[in-house]
């Protein structure tokens, strides 16, 4: 077993399923402890379990949520080194048919959540928060903000903010000597719950003849010659949040197999 994260205690939103808690379990198995947040509870509730891990319920987009969850997460676990904010959604729409409510949901899911989080974690683990010690975050984004793909200008332009957040963030961390980290991944296409959903948004909106054939065309952009797995995204994470990367501040680290290059 892997020891990269032993002592490590994290908060993973978006962690009752898919990437959250494959997240998850990497740092379990990195030797870390680990809260699970989501608003699913019963779901968040039995991945927890499974994983030996805590839960706490915590609606990303509200920040009195976010000031009682991560409350009891740091007393669930004795202290706080990391936050991974995964929590995300994607709706797929064509500009042309753009349903304002849609968007304004992925951003206050994607942009607003994750701010919320940041502004949390900091709160923490800065000198004279609940943890006190520093630590690392990891911002979950997309290869959708480096590349130009039709149908989802709402999640792009969400991803996009959400890189360019975390260089703020990191800047404030040490300009404020707080002392945590601030770091983005942008995944690739991961062919889980949400990438077999947006395949299909691409046949539904007329942009591909097939789910398949989206899948295709993504796989013919990476140089790599296939999608992301769960792992791969986990990885990268782990090493962010880990002591191999104390000096990795600021940075984007994109897991697409050159897709966004």
């Amino acid at each position: 077993m892997s020891t990269d994260l032993a002592g490590k205690r994290v908060v993973v939103t978006g962690g009752a399923r898919g990437l959250g808690l494959r997240e998850a379990r990497r740092i379990v198995d990195g030797g870390g402890a680990v809260v699970l947040a989501d608003v699913d509870e019963q779901t968040g509730r039995a991945a927890a379990d499974e994983l030996g891990a805590g839960f706490v319920r915590i609606d990303v987009t509200d920040d009195a949520s976010w000031q009682d969850g991560m409350a009891a997460a740091v007393a669930h676990l004795g202290g706080l080194d990391g936050l991974v904010n995964n929590a995300g959604i994607e709706i797929s729409d064509l500009l042309v048919d753009l349903d304002p409510d849609n968007m304004r949901r992925v951003l206050e899911v994607n942009v607003l959540g994750t701010a919320l989080g940041v502004k949390h974690a900091f709160r923490a683990m800065r000198p004279g928060g609940a943890a006190g010690a520093g630590g690392a975050i990891v911002n979950i984004a997309s290869v959708a903000a480096t590349i130009a793909f039709p149908g989802i200008a709402a999640y792009s332009a969400s991803k996009s903010a959400v890189e360019r957040l975390t260089k703020v963030a990191a800047a404030e961390s040490g300009r404020l000597g707080y002392g945590v980290r601030v770091n983005t991944v942008c995944p690739g296409l991961v062919p889980n719950a949400m990438g077999a959903q947006l395949a299909g948004d691409m046949e539904r909106l007329g942009l591909f003849p097939t789910a398949d054939d989206a899948v295709t065309a993504v796989v013919g952009l990476t140089p790599s010659g296939r999608l992301a797995t769960e792992d791969d995204i986990a990885d990268g994470v782990a090493f962010l949040l880990s002591e191999r990367s104390v000096f990795v501040n600021g940075a984007t680290l994109s897991i697409d197999g050159a897709m966004g290059m």
